[in-house]
């Protein structure tokens, strides 16, 4: 069944509803933050945890849609993986940034996105810690609390501060690290923040000019990545596997890609292209 068409009215009712379980997921996982750890449980290695409090979050937001956009189909990182009937899917993590979440660190965040037979239309990433929240529609800008955002239009590498990430696998990480050997020295600098919405987040309001990781999901890039392109930035796949994603100006993204590709071409086959 294709998805209704995405008018105005409707993607601003399917925004509200993206906020709004995105604040009660953030709420309380808040109420944890700093706490004692349960149930924590690993994923795809030792190093990848999972906690009561990233499940509590998903059934908070899967909860919610489910009794308002029933029709819907639903993916989230922990657990949800719901097929629907009306076209529409909402991709959900519902703490990105786990690792920074257990040890008190603040860089994690709530992330929900919606997508139709056009790609994403609407995109929230919630900073609970530290009361931000943006927001995006396909077609009508990004928005941190309210004011209209914009990407930082940095179009020089070797002056542009860029974000990455790392993947779980011993072996993929022992690749990136050899791929940045080639990259950092052409950059201002090099940024490990932890949680990748959170990464393009800032690309998206300008705190950086670049953002590229392999090894990401869905729900990882969803939201955020329409919060760069509609701040009036551009974001781009990196084929192979693990696939990646890059983001930056318009004028810088091309190369930034080329660079990354150089790296990895260097390093070690698991992450080339």
């Amino acid at each position: 069944m294709d998805a209704p068409d995405a008018s105005p009215e409707i993607l601003a009712a399917d925004l509200e509803l993206a906020e709004r379980v995105a604040r009660a997921a953030g709420e309380g996982l808040m109420q944890r933050f700093g706490g004692l750890v349960e149930g924590l449980e690993h994923k795809a290695s030792e190093t990848d945890p999972v906690s009561e409090a990233d499940r509590e979050a998903e059934r908070t937001i899967v909860e919610t849609i489910r009794a308002e956009r029933p029709d819907d189909g639903l993916l989230g990182e922990e657990a949800a993986n719901l097929e629907g009937s009306s076209g529409r899917r909402w991709v959900v993590d519902p703490l990105d940034g786990t690792v920074n979440f257990l040890y008190g660190l603040r860089a994690w965040c709530v992330s929900v996105a919606l997508e139709d037979g056009d790609g994403v239309a609407v995109g929230v990433v919630h900073d609970a810690a530290s009361d931000e929240t943006y927001r995006a529609t396909r077609g009508g800008g990004a928005e941190l609390n309210g004011r209209a955002i914009a990407i930082s239009g940095h179009d020089h590498l070797a002056t542009a501060l860029v974000a990455t990430g790392f993947g779980y696998d011993p072996e993929v990480r022992a690749a990136q690290s050899e791929a940045l050997t080639h990259v950092l020295p052409r950059l201002r600098d090099i940024r490990r923040g932890g949680s990748a919405a959170l990464d393009l987040c800032w690309v998206a309001v300008g705190r950086l000019d670049g953002y590229f990781e392999r090894g990401g999901h869905a729900w990882d890039w969803a939201a955020a990545g329409l919060m760069v392109e509609e701040a009036g930035g551009a974001i781009d796949r990196l084929e192979g596997e693990p696939e990646g994603l890059v983001a930056a100006s318009p004028a810088l993204l091309p190369e930034l890609i080329e660079l990354v590709r150089a790296a990895e071409a260097d390093a070690r086959p698991s992450v080339r292209p």
